[in-house]
């Protein structure tokens, strides 16, 4: 997974095992996946359904930082915000 509009990022599961997320924008929809590896023949991405509110935060913040640095348009960040409104409408910003 080696794509231009990728972010990624390391998590730790509730157990305290570690979990990487890999996130791919196509066209405009995200497209979550996640390993609990990281090497390995048998470690594979495996698609995220339904991605937790933590994720897309992940994703916003990474997405913020990359706006700062002129590496990302600020519709995505938008974008990305206006899916959390409504997704989780009880999360406020």
């Amino acid at each position: 997974m080696a794509v231009k509009n990728e972010i990624g990022w390391t998590t730790e599961t509730e157990d305290g095992t570690k979990r990487l997320v890999n996130v791919e924008k196509h066209g405009k929809e995200w497209r979550f996946f996640e390993r609990l590896k990281r090497r390995g023949p048998e470690v594979q991405w495996t698609p995220v359904t339904q991605p937790s509110l933590q994720d897309w935060l992940d994703l916003l913040d990474a997405l913020e930082r990359r706006y700062q640095r002129d590496m990302a348009p600020p519709d995505q960040v938008e974008h990305v915000r206006r899916t959390i409104r409504e997704r989780f409408p009880e999360h406020q910003f």
